[in-house]
């Protein structure tokens, strides 16, 4: 029983550091700054191991504290999950969110079961369509929520994730050895497609575009067969993918930021916030999980 984590100390653990600060957290869970830093150094004397650095009043982690993060949110979010499926006035409605078909693929599964297990009533209307489009559909009113890929060009959001872009081709051909590269992009409004171009050019490394497609499915094809190089963030990588580096000419690329964009000018809705705090917590999650892996 002595060893028994204690809830609250683990919620206001993770608003110190998703705050950054001991005064913020104690605003958001709604105690005293003295009564969190008691929270803290019980927590330590539980986990056996420091769990901030020791100057000051600093938030920042220690390498053990980073380690319980990601039990800490996980534990924090089946409690409130728990919790929801037992209320009587869960929320109820519709929500739509938009987001590029690759982000569906890769991040939506874990997202939707988690919203759909604490808000069962709420039904989530999902539009899949590259950046550009969602962020017309946002500004129109037809959705409200959207997962963005993040550039200079697009609208202000919350940056969610990033990860590194890379050039990748199959792992059974050499086609980066050809004089002119084959290449598997998206369509012209792709920003990705306008990095990976410019960046050649940069280099003066000859190219030819023979596939262009807004379906990563249809892009990964090319790759997998063996057919074309293409861009991808980290987490898109597939088995028989490999990875093209600086070593064999393959330029460096900024990394792709992934942002949540909400509709403009509209009230504050519940259930849209709730879909929100999801889709920040989870695709923070997959980040400490690919660190871990």
């Amino acid at each position: 029983m002595a060893n028994m984590l204690d809830l609250d100390q683990l919620r206001t653990f993770v608003a110190i550091a998703d705050s950054g600060s001991f005064t913020k957290a104690a605003d958001s869970v709604h105690k005293t700054q003295s009564a969190v830093s008691m929270q803290m150094r019980r927590l330590e004397e539980r986990i056996g191991k420091p769990i901030f650095g020791r100057d000051g009043r600093s938030a920042k982690l220690t390498e053990q504290g980073e380690r319980l993060l990601g039990y800490a949110r996980r534990m924090v979010r089946l409690s409130d999950e728990t919790m929801a499926a037992f209320d009587d006035e869960e929320l109820s409605g519709r929500v739509r969110l938009g987001t590029p078909d690759d982000y569906a693929d890769r991040f939506l599964p874990e997202i939707l079961a988690r919203f759909s297990r604490s808000n069962p009533r709420v039904e989530v209307t999902v539009v899949c369509e590259p950046t550009i489009q969602l962020i017309e559909a946002l500004r129109a009113g037809e959705l409200d929520l959207g997962i963005i890929t993040n550039t200079k060009d697009t609208p202000t959001a919350e940056i969610v994730r990033q990860e590194p872009l890379l050039w990748v081709a199959s792992g059974h051909h050499r086609l980066e050895e050809e004089e002119v590269l084959p290449l598997a992009l998206g369509r012209d409004t792709c920003c990705w497609r306008r990095t990976a171009l410019e960046s050649l050019s940069a280099t003066n490394r000859k190219y030819r575009l023979l596939y262009a497609s807004n379906n990563s499915t249809a892009l990964s094809a090319a790759v997998l067969a063996g057919l074309a190089i293409s861009v991808q963030p980290e987490s898109a990588l597939r088995p028989g993918m490999r990875v093209l580096s600086e070593a064999e000419g393959f330029p460096r690329l900024a990394p792709c930021e992934i942002g949540l964009l909400r509709a403009p000018n509209r009230p504050t809705n519940a259930i849209v916030d709730a879909l929100a705090e999801h889709i920040v917590s989870s695709l923070d999650n997959l980040s400490m999980r690919a660190a871990a892996e």
